[in-house]
């Protein structure tokens, strides 16, 4: 009996025996939420809510906010969704701005404070899109 044989053999009993796994490990599951809106009903009843949620009680593996547009200049001024943006950062929730859009709002440094990642989010995003993060817009 040749190596290849024995190996072969090996494997096979390992997999019945429920050992190994016969299928290869799934990639993880990942969530892109775009929060764009400057409506604050918005951000704390849909695009917060599920964010938070979709993290805490592991619907996806790795989730990721990302501010852009007007919602950077509302997070920046209000306490409650900041207060929220905390708690979703406490459960692992990757928090990211638009860089672009928070100069012209003038809110970079204050997006900063809140421990938001704030870069250039077009080459990231795009990324996202293209490979097996599911995205959805608020």
């Amino acid at each position: 009996m040749g190596t290849k044989t024995v190996y072969l053999a090996l494997v096979g009993l390992l997999v019945s025996c429920g050992v190994v796994s016969a299928k290869p490990p799934e990639a993880p599951s990942r969530l892109c939420v775009v929060w764009t809106s400057a409506d604050p009903d918005v951000a704390k009843n849909v695009c917060f809510m599920y964010a938070l949620n979709a993290k805490k009680a592991g619907w996806f593996d790795e989730v990721c906010l990302v501010v852009w547009g007007p919602s950077a200049k509302l997070l920046a001024e209000d306490p409650a969704l900041q207060a929220e943006l905390k708690a979703m950062q406490q459960v692992g929730v990757v928090t990211e701005a638009c860089v672009a859009c928070a100069r012209r709002y003038g809110v970079v440094d204050d997006l900063k404070k809140l421990d938001l990642d704030v870069k250039g989010m077009g080459q990231p995003l795009s990324d996202r899109l293209k490979a097996d993060w599911k995205v959805i817009t608020f």
